[in-house]
């Protein structure tokens, strides 16, 4: 979480295979709680809280049905443009997110709605499972260009693995700069036998994200 990430979390399946939708069970008590000192800070919402924030992409988010889920959002002091070019130029993720160790496009050309895309993150160990590097292969499910992207796929690492990720960003333009809205579920057996560890590291992930990412972006505005 911004200033004082927990970096087990943070590395543990983090920032998100792909993200977002409508929450329909409850955010454990390790979720993020909001930061009174940061007027732009937004906090993460909880489920059954009322939100305007879109939660779709063309019609589409995250899974509704998955029992792990998250979602959460921070305005960002910087153009619409350099947000989305952050967020959508997949093969930079490693220069601006340490959590990133590789990402590499698996076809070419502007990232749109079937682009597919391969990247590594660790993943430490819990009680449960070893230490490993997760690899995430995502397809982009849609997309629409400075508004929106959906993505999904699984993540498979040595003795662990998630079926599937559905990770949805959203990106409004507000006073002063740009709020974007991120939501992301996990299914699989695995990461479902102890949802409030895979909820907590799901949660933990997103927020280094959009941290990082309101941290690069701020910083290229200067």
């Amino acid at each position: 979480m911004p200033g004082t990430r927990n970096r087990t979390l943070t590395s543990a399946l983090p920032l998100a295979l792909a993200v977002v939708g409508t929450l329909a069970t409850a955010i454990p008590a390790a979720q993020a709680a909001p930061d009174r000192a940061a007027p732009d800070r937004a906090a993460p919402d909880r489920a059954g809280a009322h939100h305007s924030r879109p939660s779709h992409c063309r019609g589409q988010g995250v899974d509704a049905s998955a029992r792990i889920r998250y979602r959460s959002d921070v305005v960002i002091k910087a153009p619409l443009s350099t947000v989305w070019k952050l967020q959508t130029d997949v093969e930079r993720w490693p220069s601006w997110q340490q959590p990133v160790l590789t990402a590499e496009r698996l076809d070419p050309g502007r990232l749109g709605k079937g682009s597919r895309f391969r990247w590594t993150t660790p993943a430490p160990a819990t009680p449960t499972t070893p230490a490993t590097t997760l690899e995430i292969t995502s397809t982009v499910r849609q997309l629409q260009r400075g508004a929106c992207v959906l993505w999904s796929g699984p993540a498979v690492g040595q003795g662990l693995r998630i079926d599937e990720g559905v990770h949805l960003w959203t990106f409004t333009e507000v006073k002063g700069g740009v709020r974007v809205h991120t939501e992301e579920t996990w299914t699989g057996a695995q990461v479902e036998a102890d949802v409030p560890t895979a909820t907590a590291a799901l949660g933990a992930g997103l927020e280094a994200w959009l941290h990082d990412l309101k941290t690069t972006a701020e910083h290229r505005r200067k």
